[in-house]
């Protein structure tokens, strides 16, 4: 029997011993032979939850030298990819912001990340690309470390964290995104963990379940501060520019962590996840930050998981407890987003969104503020079925390849 239908099997005899809690949790994976999609095609068929996730892709562009001076990052927005304020205009007749804003100087008085994390071991080497594995939370955990190919001497690097869907791996996801060139062209580090067994009481891969642990829990949120703190040690990384990201399960996990342990965490993106049901809940209290949240449309549905539902789900608790919202809907159901490359920014990275939504959103910026708020209508790369605020998003119409869910 596979591990989904073992997972499965496991949380529903738990269903049935809990009369009081909900009755439906969404399956998080997708298809769990399909991995990653194709950063050459980002809108190239992917597994399930890499539909959901295709996702992996927005976030705003990082300066080269996140050192240098505010205006030199903000304003080079030709290495970035990023459109200026001159690409939309607002609606308060305010002139929208120069994005990225990761490695640019914070105002006088703002809030800064607490401190980087120490870790208690021996950090193993780290090369880009290639697989290692650490002593940390629950054992010793595998993962893919990233960064760009060359870095400039005192060059501060931001950092994203990216957790795969249920039937994929850190090699899928590090494959599909394309993330070594996303991290050479936006100036980045990527940790991409691999999610935990069956066999370690963990069936969906990461643990965000009304009958996971939540010692399985720490011990995962312990594994991020592990390898934050040995990425630390050996680069430069910008504390006031860490993110995570996740795909179906991953992006499930990626709600427990920013709602549960995300001090350190300037944003958030959810690319066909949510809250609720079997799910364990969005847990206030915590940091402030803006959040992307993105699904297929009413069909996006996979196995046991309705991600129209549960996504919307998130969007709620997110603005009820002050955090901004940047919401995508797309039509292809449980598939790969079908973001495109703008006519004149052919040579985006994959996903381009997703990287340059982490770029824009510094830990200092004000709780409940996006410099996306500013513009009228979001500025290139976003597509049109993306906008600020839950249930502002105009679901994309057009051509696309159909579920991916298997």
């Amino acid at each position: 029997m596979s591990d989904l239908k073992l997972g499965l099997l496991a949380l529903g005899l738990a269903t049935l011993a809990c009369v009081d809690q909900p009755r439906s949790v969404e399956e998080i994976g997708g298809s769990e032979t399909q991995a990653g999609t194709s950063a050459a095609d980002a809108g190239s068929s992917s597994g399930e939850d890499s539909g959901a996730s295709s996702g992996e892709d927005s976030s705003a562009s990082s300066s080269e030298d996140s050192s240098a001076s505010s205006s030199e990052d903000s304003s080079d927005s030709s290495d970035s990819g990023t459109a200026s304020e001159s690409d939309s205009g607002s609606e308060t007749g305010v002139e929208p912001p120069m994005l990225p804003l990761c490695g640019t100087p914070p105002p006088e008085g703002a809030q800064l990340a607490p401190p980087l994390p120490s870790y208690g071991g021996q950090c193993p080497q780290l090369v880009s690309g290639q697989s290692t594995t650490i002593a940390t939370g629950g054992g010793d955990r595998s993962f893919i470390f990233v960064a760009p190919s060359e870095v400039e001497e005192g060059e501060e690097l931001p950092v994203m964290f990216m957790f795969h869907w249920l039937g994929a791996s850190a090699s899928s996801f590090f494959d599909r995104a394309e993330v070594q060139a996303a991290a050479d062209y936006y100036r980045f580090i990527a940790i991409i963990p691999d999610g935990r067994d069956v066999e370690d009481l963990v069936p969906f891969r990461w643990p965000f379940a009304i009958t996971d642990l939540d010692l399985l829990m720490d011990q995962d949120f312990q594994m991020v501060d592990d390898l934050l703190a040995c990425a630390a040690e050996q680069f430069s990384v910008d504390k006031e520019c860490v993110s995570a990201m996740g795909v179906s399960a991953g992006a499930m996990f990626t709600s427990m962590l920013a709602s549960r342990h995300g001090d350190r965490l300037a944003s958030m993106i959810s690319l066909s996840g949510g809250v609720g049901g079997l799910i364990k809940p969005w847990q206030p209290g915590g940091n402030i930050m803006p959040a992307m949240v993105l699904w297929g449309g009413d069909d996006d549905f996979c196995i046991a998981i309705d991600f129209a539902s549960a996504s919307p789900q998130l969007e709620q608790d997110l603005e009820n407890n002050g955090h901004p919202v940047l919401e995508c809907i797309h039509n292809c159901t449980h598939a790969t987003p079908p973001f495109e490359a703008p006519l004149d920014q052919p040579d985006l990275p994959t996903f381009a969104p997703t990287w340059e939504f982490m770029l824009a959103h510094p830990y200092w910026l004000e709780d409940g503020d996006s410099p996306y708020a500013d513009f009228e209508e979001l500025p290139s790369p976003w597509p049109d079925w993306c906008a600020m605020g839950a249930g502002n998003a105009v679901e994309r119409v057009g051509v696309c390849g159909g579920s991916e869910c298997e």
